[in-house]
């Protein structure tokens, strides 16, 4: 008997950091106050003789406006721009003959007419030499783009290539000695750390948002993007529509991801592409104009401490699923790998190339760093007996992941 497949809600943790109270906060502030005092002065401020005149405060502060934000974004932003997409595309879809009688003559010019759509986004220098990241989904299908450097200057550029599974692009422009930017390391990002975005949102060009890494490792069913295949990077820093493709930078002046997607259902919640992610899509993308992914042909759902409770419930279920984590297999498509290697479903992937599995996307991230051909070693609980087992990946499915510039 096949396991049940039931959909579970799962919320959302929030991590709260910690909060000062107004005494602390009101104290602190005296004490930056005091420090600040002109030395000659403190003493008489703090403890002044009777009918004395305190001192107005906001005149004996030293103002400094310089902090490392304002470092960060003169840094940075001459190497982050904007990007215009267009897409021309000749509709003659129809001939005369086909026009239905009770259209009229203008509809029927206007449905043979050119349509012309746009898009707008961010991008981000990678080379001096005018090699550009940006997200797919801002140039996807164009076959012109417009650049805007940070001081006015505009080129043509050159869409190279698109990745619609990570949402991943790559443009070039005839330029030399462009503004580029460090790359950090965002496999190193931990929740709390300093967060900066500089894009274009709502067409309103060199925006400069700040907030924090809320959280690293979101999965794209979690984003609400199921078809990517991304770990993203959460962060609280406002990300809207146009800033799409833009870096997010670390307190160093660092990239440590590309600006991709908020949740519609959600405010204040951002997401990027780590930079990990991005670096690898990229050199493909130069080299070859396309990016090759593994593929296993499996759909699966986490082993929850919720599903195990609902399992040990069902007498008939008990005793054929005795795992305590994994991804739960509810679906092996026909003809792919995953089927020729004999994984069924109900099978529980626990460990894949050595590495433990908790989620579907613990699976993903291993299946991603695998090698199309080559074995990949699986263990499987099934029915409570752990299997071992070797697939080679596949190519994924071309429709998904190819692209054809001018298309």
């Amino acid at each position: 008997m096949g396991i049940r497949h039931r959909k579970f809600s799962i919320g959302t943790l929030l991590v709260i950091v910690g909060s000062l109270t107004g005494a602390v906060l009101g104290n602190y502030l005296w004490q930056q106050q005091r420090s600040q005092l002109p030395l000659q002065t403190t003493a008489a401020a703090l403890n002044p003789p009777p009918g004395a005149t305190l001192p107005i405060f906001s005149q004996a502060i030293q103002t400094d406006n310089d902090n490392f934000i304002t470092t960060v974004v003169a840094k940075v932003s001459p190497a982050v721009v904007k990007v215009d997409a267009t897409e021309s595309v000749s509709q003659n879809p129809t001939s005369d003959r086909s026009i239905d009688k009770s259209t009229t003559a203008d509809s029927a010019r206007r449905t043979l007419r050119e349509r012309t759509e746009k898009g707008t986004g961010s991008g981000l220098i990678l080379s001096a030499d005018g090699r550009i990241v940006t997200n797919a989904h801002v140039v996807d299908g164009t076959d012109r783009v417009k650049v805007t450097l940070q001081n006015g200057r505009v080129l043509a550029g050159k869409v190279v290539g698109i990745d619609r599974v990570t949402d991943v692009a790559v443009l070039k422009v005839a330029a030399k000695d462009l503004p580029t930017v460090k790359l950090g390391d965002s496999e190193r990002l931990l929740p709390g750390e300093w967060a900066i975005a500089i894009g274009n949102p709502l067409g309103l060009d060199n925006t400069v948002t700040v907030g924090i890494v809320s959280a690293t490792g979101r999965s794209s069913s979690q984003v609400g993007v199921p078809d990517k295949r991304v770990s993203f990077i959460q962060t609280d820093a406002a990300i809207n529509p146009g800033n799409s493709g833009g870096p997010l930078l670390n307190g160093r002046g660092e990239a440590i991801g590309i600006t991709t997607a908020t949740r519609a259902d959600a405010q204040g919640v951002g997401f990027a592409i780590p930079m990990r992610t991005v670096t690898r899509i990229t050199t493909q993308l130069f080299a070859t104009g396309k990016v090759r992914h593994p593929y296993l042909g499996v759909q699966m759902i986490p082993l929850t401490a919720e599903l195990q409770a609902g399992i040990a419930k069902e007498p008939s279920l008990r005793s054929k699923l005795t795992a305590k984590r994994g991804a739960i297999v509810t679906e092996v498509v026909a003809g792919s790998p995953a089927e020729t290697a004999g994984i069924l479903p109900g099978d529980v992937i626990i460990q894949v190339a050595g590495r433990p599995i908790s989620t579907p996307s613990d699976v993903q991230q291993q299946v991603e760093a695998s090698t199309i051909g080559e074995n990949l070693k699986l263990q499987l609980d099934r029915q409570g007996r752990v299997r071992s087992l070797e697939i080679k990946p596949d190519l994924f499915p071309p429709t998904a992941a190819d692209f054809e510039p001018g298309r």
